[in-house]
């Protein structure tokens, strides 16, 4: 059964980076533990390490040693091949893979990256290696400035030479094509190639082909003067300030780089003000040219800018700097998440990946991971767009996970605030949100303030509310933002990341109120350990629940785990395990365990329970042989909310578990409450909750496994 795919590319700036990224997170998404090893790198590592090995290692938090991703460095290779002890190091090199390979379910193999010389060597080595550990290839082939003509006969050639040498070839990946070539392509290959040969074509991206202003300051060994917070910012092009500003500045573009000499205080104070201005493009840095720093005046003024873009010193000329900024190339880094995302989109966008995973003969593993739990949650909210509010539109977390979550086609997404701001904030941040699937409305000029203002008086004057006071309300992003779920004009709510928990779930107990049956509002947390999801509930809710709203509570999680997938097998924690215990807090327990059994006999429930007893299967066994939850629950229901927040937190910090949530239940319809804490990750999975909580009851599960 073949464990490994081999990743291939035929010259030089291919994009296979991007190929082998997107193939780590497809396979993290199927099976447990993942492997990755690059043979043959360019660089010694005392010297400079290979920065995909990086990324991948650190960006998908894969625990192998950068010493143990590599066999040998390029120079070290050749010099192997010219003693004619090739053998030797072949030998040496399946040695070392096979501590990988015995380590992990599946191991991704990459070749080497090419350089200007030595072409032939680097492809004859790479189909030695391939073949000699039996692992089929993925081939990856650049079409970057080549015609249909040149990609299909490169194509052709790289796959026959493959095949010549016995190694079996799952698939030819173009890279790098122009939009309007991708059918000829395919068209040219699919009649050539065997039936089943995965054929991908994946166009130009802007963001993976072009710079960022720290790829540009690495090359250059500039000096930062400003704007270190802004380094990511894309280059798409670059333009020479040497005339005067307002001529210059109809040469401003999207995303544009300008380079300058350091006196031009002119050129540098005129493109800041662009950049700040509605009217123009973003820029994306400046480059000061010939070692010249601008007059005191200048940098005085420039010091006391906010959000300013990066500012770089070289002491090159300006022509030499132009130059050498055209020949960049660009790099997916570690620390640029951004760039690793936007691989993962294209590779999903245009690789078959259904096709590749058939074609993969993996190892099926009965775990679940926090990777493979997020890739289901995702696939599953795709199967019914919904729309989700978001009541905090400006706030940068927020609008990094709209921005990925509308660029995946998740969800539909409306964000309340003012448009202004949250256009500026936008642009700010380089997001690209598509207004298409995205709706931004400020509530205290909306037209539908009036109707929502009478809504909520109707619903609330038996409170004592006016029309006055209603009015009021709905200019408040919380209650305009629930009043929307309310109507049905969107299907869910997410907030807190600035306001509190009783802001964001107020106007939900007032007016959507809790299904038929619920009494209890309660929380549960995803928590997506090491080889399992559990869910931990209520840690965030309620502070002391009597029996019966424990009871509720643990009916509730028990009900969302089979709703994402996860049999419910729900564990009553407490300090003591069966009838080993007595006392209120332990009598509690008991009772809501009873009632429980009584209204639910359908679910499998065990309590009193102790933590250990109820996760642990020998500790299980020992204390309650007889048990169908003690070592196996998946729901695990605390007595309070001192002792549920403070586990989850201290599980989620020792363990580097993944905590989804808090996800709210028992609601009418869903409305779930942030972390002030949160990150733009948390948004993200918590939005995606939102949108499986708001699809039909009558959706399809996922396929997890328990």
């Amino acid at each position: 059964m073949a464990k490994t795919i081999f990743i291939a590319s035929a010259e030089p700036g291919s994009g296979k980076s991007v190929v082998t990224i997107g193939l780590v997170n497809m396979l993290l998404c199927k099976t447990q533990k993942i492997g990755f090893f690059k043979p043959v790198i360019n660089f010694d590592p005392k010297e400079k390490k290979d920065t995909h090995i990086q990324t991948i290692l650190e960006y998908f938090k894969l625990p192998i040693k950068y010493e143990d991703a590599y066999a040998f460095t390029r120079q070290e290779a050749l010099e192997y091949i010219e003693r004619e002890s090739r053998g030797e190091m072949i030998d040496t090199i399946i040695n070392k893979f096979k501590k990988i390979e015995e380590s992990y379910d599946f191991t991704v193999l990459e070749g080497s990256d090419f350089t200007s010389e030595g072409v032939a060597f680097e492809f004859e080595l790479n189909v030695l290696i391939a073949k000699n550990l039996g692992s089929p290839a993925l081939l990856v082939v650049s079409g970057e400035n080549k015609t249909t003509a040149q990609i299909t006969n490169e194509s052709l050639n790289f796959f026959h030479n493959f095949k010549d040498h016995e190694v079996q070839v799952l698939g030819v990946i173009v890279n790098k094509a122009q939009l309007g070539q991708v059918d000829s392509i395919k068209e040219v290959l699919s009649a050539q190639l065997p039936e089943d040969t995965i054929i991908s074509v994946i166009t130009c991206a802007p963001g993976l082909q072009n710079p960022t202003i720290k790829d540009i300051c690495e090359s250059l060994h500039g000096k930062l003067l400003f704007g270190g917070d802004y380094l990511s910012n894309r280059v798409d092009n670059f333009v020479t300030g040497a005339m005067q500003l307002p001529n210059f500045l109809s040469f401003i573009k999207e995303n544009v780089l300008i380079v300058t000499p350091g006196d031009r205080g002119d050129i540098i104070i005129g493109s800041l003000q662009a950049n700040l201005s509605s009217s123009y493009p973003k820029v994306a840095g400046i480059v000061l040219t010939a070692g010249i720093m601008p007059e005191e005046p200048v940098m005085r003024l420039v010091k006391g800018l906010h959000n300013i873009v990066p500012i770089i010193s070289v002491e090159m000329g300006t022509f030499q700097t132009s130059a050498e900024i055209g020949a960049i190339k660009p790099r997916i880094t570690p620390d640029d998440p951004k760039k690793v995302q936007l691989a993962i989109d294209m590779f999903n966008k245009y690789v078959d990946v259904t096709a590749l995973d058939k074609s993969i003969i993996t190892y099926k593993s009965d775990a679940i991971t926090s990777h493979m739990f997020q890739y289901q949650l995702v696939k599953w909210a795709k199967r019914q767009t919904k729309t989700i509010v978001l009541p905090e539109g400006n706030d940068d977390r927020v609008l990094k996970a709209a921005a990925r979550l509308v660029s995946q086609h998740v969800v539909h997404l409306i964000l309340l605030g003012n448009i202004t701001d949250i256009n500026d904030s936008i642009k700010r941040l380089g997001l690209v949100i598509a207004p298409d699937r995205t709706k931004i409305i400020d509530p205290t000029v909306s037209e539908k303030l009036e109707d929502y203002a009478n809504t909520l008086f109707e619903l609330r004057k038996s409170k004592g509310v006016t029309l006055e006071m209603a009015r009021d309300l709905m200019t408040d992003v919380s209650y305009f933002g629930t009043m929307m779920v309310y109507k049905g004009e969107a299907d869910g709510m997410v907030s807190g990341a600035v306001h509190t928990t009783q802001h964001t779930i107020r106007p939900a107990l007032q007016f959507i109120k809790t299904k038929p049956g619920i009494q209890t509002v309660s929380s549960v947390f995803f928590m997506c350990l090491e080889d399992r999801v559990c869910l931990f509930g209520d840690c965030a809710v309620n502070p002391n629940p009597t029996a019966e709203q424990l009871a509720e509570i643990a009916i509730s999680s028990a009900d969302t785990a089979k709703r994402f997938g996860i049999e419910p097998r729900v564990a009553m924690l407490s300090y003591s395990s069966g009838t080993s215990g007595v006392g209120e807090d332990v009598d509690k327990v008991r009772n809501a365990t009873n009632i429980v059994r009584s209204k639910r006999p359908d679910i499998k429930v065990e309590g009193p329970i102790q933590y250990d007893a109820a996760v642990d299967p020998v500790v299980g066994k020992q204390k309650m042989p007889d048990s169908k939850v003690a070592g196996q629950a998946s729901v695990l229901i605390f007595p309070d909310l001192n002792t549920g927040n403070n586990t989850y937190k201290a599980v989620q910090r020792e363990t580097g578990a993944l905590a989804i949530g808090p996800m709210l239940q028992g609601l009418n319809k869903p409305v779930n409450d942030l972390s002030r804490g949160c990150t733009a990750d948390d948004i993200f999975n918590t939005i995606v909750i939102t949108a499986i909580q708001g699809q039909e009851v009558n959706q399809p599960k996922p396929e997890l496994v328990a």
